[in-house]
């Protein structure tokens, strides 16, 4: 139990700088413009990065590769869709940094995502061997 319990503080903690890093240090001109459209390549770029950042965080904690290819995926998915729902939003409704509801939705986003780590981490340590 010590074991995995240190390793999910670990595999915490990768995730968040991963996270940070990905949403506020590795983004590009075109990963922000765009937001509100569907099929955008800055999304599919932008949760790539988070996808991939992920893929590391899972190796240095050495979960297996066969858990790892569906988790990412299925975060890029997920992430694509929550930065989506957020751009159409902001978007639609005209909103910026000077408005409480812009900062609504980011808390929304921003809690959407740490919610979607809180499941990965989950089903990792459903997916390790019963001692």
């Amino acid at each position: 139990m010590v074991e995995s319990f240190s390793a999910l503080l670990i595999l915490m903690c990768l995730l968040q700088i991963k996270h940070m890093l990905a949403d506020y240090f590795l983004q590009t001109k075109i990963m922000l413009d765009g937001r509100d459209q569907y099929l955008h390549i800055g999304r599919f770029l932008h949760a790539g990065v988070h996808a991939a950042g992920s893929l590391i965080a899972f190796l240095l904690v050495g979960a297996a590769f066969s858990f790892i290819l569906p988790i990412v995926l299925a975060e890029w998915v997920i992430h694509f869709h929550i930065d989506w729902w957020k751009g159409r939003l902001t978007s639609g409704q005209k909103l910026t940094p000077a408005d409480a509801a812009y900062w609504r939705a980011s808390g929304i986003d921003q809690a959407l995502h740490q919610l979607t780590y809180v499941a990965m981490v989950g089903l990792w340590l459903a997916s390790m061997p019963q001692a």
